[in-house]
């Protein structure tokens, strides 16, 4: 066995639909290049998570990329597949390699091909978090492997299963495809990646260069800028492991994160939308048609 073979349910079968995908354009119509994903902004929190959570259902909360799900839910409509996790961030990490556990967090061995000693296991947030975005211990117990296999199992393999052959489909069908990842972040984060005069509003992460060819991140800045946005790309975010997963320019897959400053549409504190929220959403319409209108010859093998 590895990290790459299915594990057993253990216990039970997997609790719902991990994911849901909207089709651009009428049922049945070819696809387009463009696939749009939002991996953390999932609500679902399963009750045999929350037995043994230590955090209150509002503060469980601070991990979430929240209403992200809902800033791109026109895209189907504007020429961009959509696919959207049901589970919570906190649940399982969608954008973590699957085995990227913490072995402090359980009470039995992990397999060896486990990925124990990455950077953001070390930092409490592997594919199972121990901590929310605030550093708060999420857990009042050791979870044991077998919880763990059927988070993996039960969301993170059928998600990126079904965002692995919308890109496929797009690949055939254009001879390339696109991925944006949309991320949001603490507006703590993006004082941090705008400098000295001001926190920026988008963070754009290719893997510095790596993940996608350069039209695409600098088409979609001088979208972003020509509406007002401070963009920056890769600080402090430079992708992660969608990002780096699935972009290949190599093999025609090219993929983006884009990470959105929350003070622009959330108010952190109660986790509420705010009066920005109708504004943001109408501009990532506008970005999005632009990307759909866009002429990508230059991805075509």
């Amino acid at each position: 066995m590895n990290a790459l073979d299915p594990l057993p349910y253990a216990d039970s079968p997997p609790i719902g639909p991990a994911f849901e995908v909207r089709r651009a354009g009428p049922e049945g119509a070819p696809p387009t290049p463009l696939v749009f994903a939002s991996p953390h902004s999932g609500r679902l929190y399963p009750e045999e998570m929350m037995s043994a959570a230590a955090l209150d259902a509002v503060s469980i909360r601070r991990s979430e990329d929240a209403f992200v799900d809902d800033l791109i839910a026109e895209a189907p409509e504007l020429g961009a597949t959509v696919i959207t996790a049901n589970f919570a961030r906190a649940y399982i990490d969608l954008n973590r390699e699957p085995f990227e556990l913490d072995p402090q967090m359980f009470s039995d061995p992990l397999p060896e091909f486990a990925r124990a000693r990455t950077a953001r296991v070390a930092a409490g947030l592997g594919a199972i978090a121990r901590i929310v975005s605030e550093g708060q211990e999420i857990y009042r117990r050791k979870l044991t492997f077998a919880e763990a296999s059927r988070r993996i199992e039960g969301a993170h393999r059928p998600y990126h299963a079904a965002l692995a052959e919308l890109l496929d489909e797009a690949r055939s069908a254009h001879g390339f495809a696109i991925l944006v990842d949309w991320h949001s972040m603490p507006a703590a984060a993006a004082k941090a990646g705008g400098g000295r005069d001001r926190p920026c509003d988008i963070v754009l992460g290719d893997r510095f260069g790596a993940a996608c060819a350069g039209v695409l991140p600098t088409r979609v800045e001088r979208e972003l800028e020509a509406l007002g946005y401070r963009v920056t790309r890769n600080t402090p975010y430079a992708g992660g492991y969608t990002t780096e997963h699935y972009g290949q320019p190599h093999r025609r897959g090219h993929a983006l994160q884009i990470e959105i400053n929350r003070a622009l549409y959330l108010d952190e504190a109660t986790l509420a939308p705010t009066s920005g929220f109708e504004r943001l959403r109408e501009h990532i319409g506008q970005l999005t048609r632009a990307l759909a209108d866009a002429d990508w010859s230059a991805l075509k093998p």
